[in-house]
C-alpha cells in the first residue's frame, strides 16, 4: 500500500484521520512540530517526521517519499494569535505543502480547509458549496486565512495542474480530542447545573465522517472542487439540550441575547487595538456565535459516498472518550 504524509498529524483532525488510514491499510507518516505531544498516537503504527511547515525544506523532507498528502496542519485558534502567525502557517505553510506535492509528483493532495470560506446559509436554505465567501468583514485572522490559502490551492489547480481535492468540514466533535479543541463546547454543558448559550447555531459533524471523506477523497471526488463535510444543523439551545439528553443530565438554560454578546465582543476587539492584549471574546466571536452558521453536506453525500452519524452519537463518543481517558 502506498504511502500519505498526514501534515498536523497530532492534532484532533490529524490524529483521527491517522487512524482511518491506519485501520484501512494504509502506510502512514506524520508531520508534526519538534517536540510535539504525541501520546495521541500510541496505538498507531506509523512514521514520524519533526519538522515546521512554514519551512520549505522541512516540507519538501516531509514529502519526498509520499503518494499521497493530507495537508491538517493549520492554527485554529480564534485568539492569543498574530496575524503574522496565522499567516505564516495557514497561508506560507498551504504554499509550501503544494510545492512540495508539484516538486515530487504527488498523485493527489487533500487540502483539509473550513466551511466558513463558503458562506453559511440558514436552517432552510444551509449553504452549499456555490456560496461566495461573506465572513472578510469579521477581520479573523482564522478564517480569513484560511480562504486565502484555499484560493491559492484552487490557483495551482488552474495554473500548473496541481491534483488537489478541498474539504471544507464544519465543526467537527468526537473522541481522540486530546488538547480539547472544538470538544471544549463539550464541557460547556456537562456536568452544569447552568448553562448559557448563544442565540445563533452551527452544523456539527462527527469527525469520524470527515476521516472517512478524507480517506474517500484519496480515491474518488472531482480535482479542484470543493467539498462541504457537513452533519446536522442545530441551534446551541437544541444542542445542548440533546447533549443533557446522552448525559442524562437536568440543567437550566438561558439564551445570552445577541445585543448584549455582540456588545461585549466590541469591548474585547476594542481593548485589544487599545492595549495589545488578547481577549477570548472578541466581536467576530460573538459575531459568530450569534450567526446561523448551517451547511449542507448533500454533494459529499453523491461524490464521496458519506452517510453522516448523528451528532447524537458525535457527542457521545467524545463524552465517552473523555470519561475514559479521566478528563471528566
Amino acid at each position: 500500500m502506498e504511502k500519505v504524509l498526514i501534515t498536523g498529524g497530532n492534532g484532533f483532525l490529524g490524529s483521527n484521520v491517522a487512524r482511518e488510514l491506519f485501520n484501512r491499510g494504509y502506510k502512514i507518516k506524520l508531520m508534526m512540530r519538534p517536540m510535539a505531544a504525541t501520546d495521541i498516537l500510541n496505538d498507531i503504527n506509523c512514521d514520524m517526521f519533526y519538522g515546521d511547515i512554514g519551512n520549505l525544506h522541512d516540507v519538501l523532507m516531509a514529502v519526498s517519499d509520499c503518494s499521497y498528502v493530507i495537508h491538517t496542519a493549520s492554527i485554529t485558534q480564534q485568539w492569543g494569535v498574530t496575524f503574522e502567525e496565522y499567516e505564516r502557517i495557514n497561508i506560507t505553510g498551504t504554499k509550501n505543502v503544494v510545492e512540495a506535492c508539484l516538486l515530487h509528483n504527488v498523485k493527489r493532495l487533500i487540502h483539509v480547509s473550513t466551511a466558513n470560506t463558503l458562506g453559511p446559509g440558514s436552517i432552510d436554505k444551509p449553504g452549499n458549496e456555490l456560496n461566495s465567501f461573506s465572513l472578510l468583514h469579521l477581520n479573523s485572522g482564522y478564517i480569513n486565512t484560511k480562504y486565502i490559502a484555499q484560493q491559492y490551492v484552487s490557483e495551482q489547480v488552474e495554473r500548473r495542474k496541481l491534483s488537489a481535492i478541498i474539504i471544507n468540514p464544519t465543526f467537527m466533535i468526537g473522541p481522540h480530542d486530546s488538547k480539547p479543541s472544538s470538544g471544549k463546547i463539550i464541557f460547556h454543558g456537562l456536568n452544569k447545573r447552568l448553562i448559557f448559550y448563544p442565540s445563533g447555531g452551527k452544523n456539527f459533524v462527527h469527525i469520524q465522517d470527515v476521516c472517512a471523506s478524507i480517506a474517500n477523497a484519496l480515491i474518488v471526488g472531482s480535482i479542484g472542487d470543493c467539498y462541504l463535510i457537513a452533519g446536522e444543523n442545530l441551534s446551541y439551545r437544541s444542542f445542548f439540550k440533546l447533549l443533557n439528553e446522552v448525559a442524562d443530565q437536568k440543567t437550566f438554560m438561558i439564551k445570552i441575547p445577541s445585543f448584549f454578546l455582540k456588545t461585549a465582543g466590541l469591548i474585547g476587539s476594542i481593548l485589544h487595538t487599545l492595549t495589545g492584549k488578547s481577549y477570548k471574546l472578541t466581536y467576530s466571536a460573538a459575531y459568530m456565535l450569534c450567526l446561523s452558521n448551517y451547511y449542507s453536506g448533500q454533494k459529499s453525500e453523491r461524490e464521496l459516498g458519506i452517510h453522516y452519524s448523528s451528532t447524537k452519537s458525535a457527542v457521545k463518543s467524545a463524552i465517552d472518550w473523555f470519561k475514559t481517558n479521566k478528563y471528566c
